[in-house]
Formats: structure tokens, sequence, C-alpha cells
């Protein structure tokens, strides 16, 4: 519901894991085990995203429609 809520049009956001665990008041690995399974339920797709530099930047999550 966390994705969702801050996804745009097409599904999509870019949190930080920090950034959902602080807001959740979850530990990181919990919100990393989390997205790992809404991945392997084929609910969320995880991208990296890059800086026009080369450098890495946050995640970009899109959301599966299940329907």
């Amino acid at each position: 519901m966390y994705l969702k809520d801050r996804s745009d049009q097409n599904g999509q956001c870019y949190p930080a894991i920090g950034t959902i665990a602080k807001e959740l008041h979850l530990s990181r690995r919990t919100v990393e085990r989390a997205i790992t399974d809404l991945v392997c339920a084929g609910l969320l797709k995880k991208e990296q995203r890059w800086r026009e530099n080369g450098g890495r930047s946050s995640l970009l999550y899109t959301l599966i429609d299940s329907n």
C-alpha cells in the first residue's frame, strides 16, 4: 500500500529503502525482504536508475496490475 499511495499514474515511484523504513517504522531489512517478496510474487518490478555521470541513483518501483 505504501508504494501504491506514492505511485504516479503509471504505477511508478522511487522512494529510498531508508525512507520507507522510517515512515513505516520498520527495519531496512524488513522493507528489503517485503520488496523482494513482492517482486517474486510478480506484483512489483524493481529497476536501478542511473545518474547522467554513470553513478547509481534510487531504485524505480513499478506496480504490476494484478487485474
